[in-house]
């Protein structure tokens, strides 16, 4: 069987579903376009220029290319995966219809936050999506994310801090950040929070907190961590932090990483606790002002999930699903 997941894949988690694949002998590839970018200031300079005056974005139209000539190259696929369908022309993906017996998408935005055409959507035979919403609305197929890290008992850890989080920059989450550090600091709690984003140089302490006390760590930065390196940040702290974004209502990536590594996780997102998996004793959903953020969550050890309830939200059973591996 052949099978190719085609992504920009900012966050370098599509590859996984990749090595998944080939674990079951079968003939999978990638096609990232978010490799595919200006070759030097030549191109850099003539892009911005063709973008002022014809309207015409060279590199986007670099990468619709690449996605064609990697696939012409790899030849008829019995499966093709697209992830993030909204950064591909219409063309584009009527080429891809064209050279795969099944044609599958995956929304992990939810599409109020990133819209994508009808006449895109109509192309594919099976949309699946992490968004209560959209999958209310729309009837597409639920599908979470997955875990692709290793297990790790919580035992074979031993965290330096209480509360862990990264997030890029945004309006909302910086608002309840403020009021969670003010909780967490009446709780002399030690933790640790990295905004990331372009915006987060203009942004010092001094704009968020009247004074740094001491056992505040912050840090704004405007270069992305690569998600290979924050298993190791999680494992140094006994909980890790979700937030969502605006019009979010499916569940982050944040929270299959925290089951894989046994941490407790705290957020705002209260249809968790829809979920299977939700047991308050491993993760709490704040209230609107942090104040039932109490010392005995982080001091309570953690519960371990049911090994069944685990393998529903692993990425051998996402791939079995999206694939129909099974059947």
């Amino acid at each position: 069987m052949k099978i190719c997941v085609i992504s920009f894949d900012f966050w370098g988690y599509d590859q996984y579903i990749v090595e998944a694949l080939r674990t079951k002998n079968i003939d999978a590839h990638h096609i990232k376009i978010g490799d595919i970018t200006h070759s030097g200031f030549g191109e850099r300079a003539a892009n911005a220029v063709s973008k002022i005056f014809l309207n015409k974005n060279l590199k986007k139209e670099k990468r619709q290319k690449f996605v064609t000539d990697s696939l012409k190259g790899l030849g008829y696929q019995d499966q093709v995966l697209v992830l993030n369908p909204d950064t591909f022309d219409l063309s584009t993906l009527e080429f891809i219809r064209k050279n795969t017996g099944r044609l599958i998408t995956y929304l992990y935005d939810s599409l109020d936050r990133v819209p994508v055409e009808k006449e895109k959507l109509i192309l594919f035979d099976k949309i699946f999506s992490f968004d209560i919403a959209d999958i209310s609305k729309y009837g597409y197929e639920k599908i979470t994310n997955y875990i692709y890290l290793p297990y790790t008992s919580c035992n074979s850890q031993h965290p330096e801090t209480d509360l862990f989080y990264i997030t890029s920059y945004d309006n909302k989450r910086i608002a309840l950040i403020k009021r969670l550090t003010k909780r967490l600091l009446e709780l002399q709690l030690k933790f640790r929070i990295m905004v990331i984003g372009k915006k987060g140089w203009k942004h010092q302490l001094k704009n968020l907190f009247v004074a740094v006390p001491e056992n505040l760590h912050i840090v704004f930065s405007i270069k992305k961590i690569s998600h290979t390196q924050l298993p190791e940040y999680y494992r140094r702290s006994r909980v890790l932090l979700d937030l969502t974004r605006e019009q979010q209502y499916g569940l982050s990536f944040r929270v299959f990483e925290a089951m894989a590594l046994e941490k407790k996780i705290i957020t705002d997102n209260e249809l968790i606790k829809s979920y299977d998996f939700y047991n308050p004793n491993n993760i709490l959903v704040l209230n609107e002002n942090c104040s039932n953020l109490e010392r005995s969550f982080f001091e309570m050890p953690y519960e371990k999930i049911p090994d069944d309830i685990y393998r529903k939200y692993t990425l051998d059973h996402w791939v079995n699903t999206v694939f129909k591996l099974n059947t």
